[in-house]
């Protein structure tokens, strides 16, 4: 093994070692006592629910990873990454479309490989906690939807990145950077208008009582409102929730028609109120200028690596430096540093979520209302209440509802 295989290798295995560790913390810390602050809103019953449910959702994500770490090593031993190459080379494209069908093909192969666990999980565990909606018709045609989105931008970039990284030599990863992140910006705006509808519907909000509350608390906080709109989610989930996406005049508010049917319009309100703190304290520019500042560093690195003919030797590929192989390589070996990444911009969103909660409980004038908002929704979607510290610190962007709620009530 060369010294490339060796961090690779190592990272994937501590990767998994990691997130292990951090789920039997986890299942351990499940408390068999209904925590104080939802007493009135769970019983016994439902929250041994929610416990149930943590747990077969933790044992099914380590079936799904265990094999997806499993497929990827032995196709890698075997040699699939060099064989795919010497494919694609014997049909003697340029370089672009050559990259484009090698990466396509991994992701193809990827996706079949997770397809018959997403299966499971929407139509069985999903279902069998109550929250499935989706129809077998409406989760294929989600797929090729998906597909058809990926493709007109992801491909179309893709290609881009390649040509560039061809043209521009040593020069080729700030192009290369330049153009993601022009598609990136392109995205947040276009998005909310034709991305998103393609997959739910959308329609004006038609409770006259609830839009004008929303429209006075929006005037409060000098958040003009354009848009607000309800969102079939119903369709596929009995999971509530509400975002705010876009910028400019194609900003959009959106509420599950869920969120609507379940929850009082104070509650609603607060909800809203919490989402337009996060564009008030300019945590939606931050986080895509921290984006942005990411994909440089990723670019940059990359454009390194992609010289060091060791990289390719680790994946059985002696004859050259295809850059399409080169970039999925790469993105392998770049694992450890994205692992310690994800510290600290999970840190940074939870700090995100706190600050926009106090903004909502100054706006509403009550911390209350957000938080039994945010019990019902923790409830409705059997959260686990009592998640382990370390578990939180490696998966979650958002604090524990409990400590949310416990921050609105005692923070001044």
């Amino acid at each position: 093994m060369n010294i490339y295989q060796i961090i690779i290798v190592a990272a994937l295995l501590g990767d998994a070692v990691l997130n292990f560790i951090a789920d039997l913390l986890n299942l351990r810390c499940l408390s068999s006592e209904v925590p104080e602050e939802f007493r009135d809103i769970h019983d016994q019953e439902s929250y041994a629910k929610s416990q149930a449910y943590t747990r077969e959702r933790t044992r099914f994500s380590w079936l799904s990873s265990t094999f997806g770490l499993a497929a990827l090593l032995i196709f890698w031993g075997f040699g699939g990454f060099a064989a795919l190459h010497s494919w694609v080379e014997t049909l003697e494209w340029n370089m672009v479309f050559t990259g484009v069908l090698y990466i396509f093909l991994l992701v193809l192969g990827r996706s079949v490989i997770k397809l018959p666990f997403r299966i499971y999980s929407t139509f069985v565990i999903e279902e069998r906690y109550g929250f499935n909606r989706t129809t077998p018709g409406t989760f294929v045609l989600d797929m090729l939807k998906a597909w058809l989105v990926g493709g007109i931008i992801g491909l179309p970039l893709l290609a881009a990145i390649l040509l560039l990284f061809d043209w521009a030599g040593e020069w080729g990863w700030l192009y290369g950077w330049a153009v993601t992140a022009v598609t990136l910006l392109v995205i947040q705006f276009v998005a909310p208008r034709w991305i998103m509808p393609l997959f739910n519907k959308f329609k004006p909000l038609e409770d006259e009582e609830l839009k004008q509350k929303i429209e006075q608390m929006a005037e409060k906080a000098d958040f003009p409102v354009r848009d607000v709109a309800e969102m079939d989610g119903s369709r596929r989930s009995s999971k509530a929730n509400a975002f705010f996406a876009g910028f400019g005049r194609n900003r959009r508010i959106a509420l599950f028609d869920t969120l609507i049917a379940n929850h009082t319009h104070d509650e609603i309100v607060a909800v809203l109120a919490h989402e337009i703190g996060h564009f008030r304290k300019k945590h939606i520019p931050l986080n895509m200028a921290l984006g942005i500042i990411h994909a440089g560093v990723l670019f940059y690195l990359l454009s390194i690596f992609l010289e060091h003919q060791g990289l390719y030797e680790a994946f059985h590929i002696t004859d050259g430096q295809p850059i399409y192989a080169g970039l999925v390589f790469f993105s392998l070996l770049y694992h450890p540093i994205e692992m310690a990444l994800s510290f600290f911009l999970g840190i940074m969103s939870r700090r995100f979520e706190y600050t926009a909660d106090h903004f909502a409980k100054e706006l509403t004038g009550s911390g209350e209302v957000l938080a039994q908002a945010l019990k019902k929704l923790s409830r409705d979607s059997l959260s686990n209440l009592t998640p382990h510290p370390f578990y939180v610190y490696l998966n979650y962007s958002h604090p524990p509802v409990l400590n949310r709620i416990r921050h609105l009530r005692d923070r001044g």
